[in-house]
């Protein structure tokens, strides 16, 4: 059985299942293993983590009268304060002083359908990829930012997240581990797009905000690839190097001078913390801007999400939860909320279970709910075998099915679930 315990009970012989915080807040790069040594329990002790969970059936359980929370307690929590989102008020900002406004040129921006965004989507990626490439080469050689070329970078994003948010922000996630560093700038570039546009900031804002994505992580050029792509375990200098890369980004971009200033903020601030313990600077609840605290939702999402050198990506809903967990301390709750109601409780690629047992892939987010998105079945639990794929609306009147849990896809390993969600045989990379 999985319980939550407060680190201040763990003891040796216990088997941790999972850290309860970031997974950047403790020193192991594997989350289950039984606790025999003491200084691994001396180790998680002095860590930023406040709660563990154990699994009492592989390890020892918690004292008689400790207070714990099981893994069914925790879920039901999650769910209750994520179905509260559809009722919830919008969030009101006070956005940063408007920029000057680039060029402006004719765009496409009409809905358009998951399945024809997809396609264009998968251009962009391939484009996007490339101008990311070349950004960091010319950064290592000391050239300034082409300032005009992210721009145009920014708005072919854009464009698609506003003819469709899901396309490109669930295709930009299936990066492989080598490709992690240059499409994670894509990514979270769309992720700022979806989530300003979720907290209704104007277009130069939402512009800023794009662009805050695409170069949050432009100091990572300066870190050495042997460090930046290490598949162990990082040592203590080797995390000090790494942890410069915010400002290493930010230094860049100010002496190119041709980036405002909430972008050089973004860049500098996005590991910062709501209660302080973030880098480089320490600061606090509202010391940090708006748009380093919607940069600090975005690029973690994305990093968990996304396999990397040394572990692979979570599924997307078991993200959502995960960070859920960690909004208190880490994330602005309220932008946090905005964000999941931007890619939706079970975001495009998560794997579900329906009422009849049935196993399926989300293809789509619902209009009504974020908790009825469209679901491709492909496997029956009752039967143990593949079934003919169907798209289910879960928000279609009359529908009897509803999700009723998430599945991690490293216990099924489907192979083709990527092609299930995005119809497409092979991704462009």
């Amino acid at each position: 059985m999985l319980k939550r315990i407060s680190i201040q009970h763990l003891t040796l012989g216990m088997y941790v299942h999972d850290f309860c915080g970031s997974w950047m807040d403790h020193p192991f790069w594997r989350a289950k293993f039984v606790l025999k040594e003491p200084k691994d329990l001396a180790r998680i002790k002095a860590a930023s983590i406040e709660e563990v969970w154990i699994d009492t059936s592989k390890g020892l359980d918690v004292a008689a009268g400790v207070r714990s929370v099981s893994r069914e307690e925790a879920d039901f929590q999650v769910e209750t304060d994520f179905g509260m989102l559809d009722t919830m008020p919008p969030l009101v900002v006070d956005p940063p002083p408007p920029p000057s406004p680039p060029p402006r040129r004719a765009r496409g921006r009409a809905p358009a359908s998951m399945h024809s965004e997809l396609q264009a989507a998968a251009s962009i990626c391939v484009e996007s990829k490339q101008a990311v490439v070349l950004m960091f080469k010319e950064a290592r050689m000391g050239k300034a930012v082409n300032s005009e070329n992210a721009r145009s970078l920014v708005e072919e994003i854009s464009d698609s997240v506003t003819r469709n948010p899901s396309a490109l922000i669930s295709l930009a996630r299936l990066k492989t581990a080598d490709d992690y560093t240059y499409m994670h700038s894509v990514a979270v570039c769309a992720l700022m797009v979806a989530l300003a546009k979720q907290i209704n900031l104007n277009e130069e804002h939402t512009r800023s905000a794009g662009m805050a994505g695409l170069l949050h992580d432009l100091g990572k050029a300066a870190i050495p690839l042997a460090v930046l792509n290490k598949p162990g375990k990082l040592t203590d200098e080797e995390f000090t190097v790494i942890q410069s890369h915010p400002v290493q980004g930010y230094l860049m971009l100010k002496e190119g001078g041709s980036v405002e200033d909430s972008v050089l903020d973004a860049c500098r601030h996005h590991h910062e913390k709501m209660d302080g313990s973030g880098y480089p600077d320490k600061l606090k609840g509202e010391e940090i801007s708006l748009i380093a605290r919607m940069t600090a939702i975005c690029d973690v999402y994305d990093a968990i999400t996304s396999d990397r050198p040394y572990k692979r990506g979570w599924d997307p809903a078991e993200s959502l939860r995960r960070m859920a967990e960690w909004t208190k301390g880490h994330f602005d709750p309220r932008l946090f909320q905005a964000f999941v109601k931007s890619i939706g409780i079970y975001p495009v690629g998560s794997l579900v279970r329906l009422t009849s047992g049935r196993i399926g892939v989300v293809t789509e987010q619902g209009q009504q709910s974020l908790t009825s998105p469209k679901v491709k079945v492909f496997f029956s639990t009752k039967s143990d075998m593949r079934i003919p794929p169907v798209t289910i609306d879960l928000a279609e009147p009359g529908c009897t099915e509803k999700i009723v849990a998430r599945e991690d896809p490293d216990q099924w390993k489907f192979p083709d679930l990527n092609e299930l969600w995005s119809g497409m045989q092979t991704l462009a990379r």
